[in-house]
C-alpha cells in the first residue's frame, strides 16, 4: 500500500519520545520492589495518558494481549486525540519487568509508529529470529542456514575467524542446543537474561557493542519492534512465526496473517518509515536508566527514524513535583 503523506515523521518524533519517558518515569518508582505487574502497570498508564495527547488516530498493533486483558495497552486499542493522521503503534510499556523487579540492566520503555497498515500484526507466539548490523551484502545469512552456518558466513563476510564473531542469545532452555552449536563453531556469545530488543539493537553498533549477530527465539510481537530499531539503524533481520497449538494458529489467523511458514524479512515486518524510542529504566548497554536526584529526575532516550537514518540520544532532566 502507499503510505499516506501526512505522516509527518519529524514533528511526531518528539511526542513519541515523551510518550517513553513517562512510561520510564513511573515504572521507576518500583525498580527493585519485587512487583512486576506494579512496574508494568504504571508504564502502561503513563504511556496511555500521553499517547493520548498526541495529534494521531493511532491503532494499537502490537500490544500487550487482546482486549479482555485491559486495563492493558490491547490489541486494537484506539489511541490519541483522533485528529492527525491515521497511524500503527507498537508497543512494550516495559520491556524487561522482571530486569525492573529485580533492578538489573537493560530494562526499557519501547515504543514504535508507522502509517497506518504498515506494520505486521503479530499475534503472541514465539518468532524465530535473526539479525545482523549494516554493512554485509544482501542475505549474507539466513533463517535457512544451520547456526553453524550462520556464523561461518558471517565470519567469511567479515574476513575474521569464526572465533572472533560473537553471538547474542536469549538464555532460555529452548536454546540449549542452539547454545551448544554455536560455542563448537569457536565463536563467543553473549547470553541475555531478558528484553531481546535490545539484543537485537546491539547488533546495529558492533563496533560499540562487540555483538555481531543476535539468533534465537522469542515473542513475535518484540520482533516487530526490534525490526522498527533496526530499519532505523540499518541491518538486516529475519523472523518466522512459531506455534505450539491450535490456539497459537488460531490467533495467526485472527491477525489475518495465512502463510504460517513465511520468513518476513525486515521490511515485510514494517514495510514504511517509522519512528522509534526507547528510553531506559535500569542502567543498560543502549541507555542509561532513570537517575534521581535531589528535585530532579533524569532519563535518556534514543530517538530513532528510518526516513533519515537519524539516531538521536536525549537527555531530559525534569523537576520531581
Amino acid at each position: 500500500m502507499t503510505p499516506p503523506t501526512d505522516f509527518n515523521d519529524r514533528m511526531l518524533s518528539l511526542g513519541l519520545a515523551r510518550v517513553s519517558e513517562a512510561a520510564a518515569h513511573a515504572s521507576a518508582r518500583l525498580i527493585g520492589h519485587g512487583d512486576e505487574k506494579a512496574a508494568d502497570q504504571a508504564a502502561v498508564n503513563a504511556m496511555r495518558d500521553q499517547l493520548n495527547m498526541l495529534d494521531i488516530k493511532g491503532v494499537v498493533v502490537i500490544g500487550e494481549g487482546e482486549r479482555d486483558e485491559a486495563p492493558m495497552l490491547y490489541i486494537g486499542e484506539e489511541v490519541g486525540s483522533g485528529t492527525g493522521p491515521a497511524v500503527d503503534i507498537a508497543l512494550d510499556p516495559l520491556e524487561g519487568t522482571t530486569l525492573t523487579a529485580k533492578d538489573m540492566p537493560n530494562a526499557l520503555t519501547v515504543i514504535a509508529m508507522a502509517p497506518r497498515g504498515t506494520l505486521l500484526h503479530a499475534p503472541d507466539v514465539y518468532m524465530e529470529k535473526l539479525a545482523i548490523g549494516p554493512g554485509y551484502a544482501k542475505d549474507v545469512v539466513s533463517l535457512d542456514m544451520t547456526p553453524t552456518e550462520r556464523v561461518l558466513a558471517l565470519a567469511k563476510a567479515q574476513g575474521v575467524k569464526p572465533g572472533d564473531i560473537t553471538c547474542c542469545i536469549l538464555e532460555r532452555p529452548r536454546h540449549e542446543d542452539l547454545i551448544r552449536e554455536v560455542r563448537e563453531t569457536g565463536a563467543a556469545i553473549r547470553l541475555i537474561t531478558d528484553g531481546d530488543v535490545a539484543g537485537v539493537i546491539h547488533c546495529a553498533e558492533a563496533e560499540i557493542t562487540g555483538i555481531d549477530m543476535y539468533m534465537g527465539s522469542g515473542g513475535a510481537p518484540e520482533g516487530v519492534l526490534a525490526a522498527s530499531a533496526l530499519k532505523c539503524m540499518g541491518g538486516q533481520m529475519w523472523g518466522k512465526l512459531l506455534f505450539r497449538n491450535d490456539d497459537e494458529r488460531g490467533r495467526a489467523a485472527k491477525a489475518g496473517i495465512t502463510d504460517l511458514d513465511k520468513i518476513y524479512a525486515r521490511d515485510e515486518l514494517v514495510r514504511s518509515d517509522v519512528i522509534f524510542a526507547a528510553t531506559g529504566v535500569t542502567n543498560g548497554s543502549i541507555v542509561k536508566g532513570v537517575k534521581r536526584e535531589p528535585n530532579f529526575i533524569e532519563t535518556e532516550t534514543i530517538l530513532m527514524r528510518s526516513k533519515t537514518g537519524s539516531v538521536r540520544r536525549m537527555i531530559y532532566r525534569n523537576p520531581i513535583k
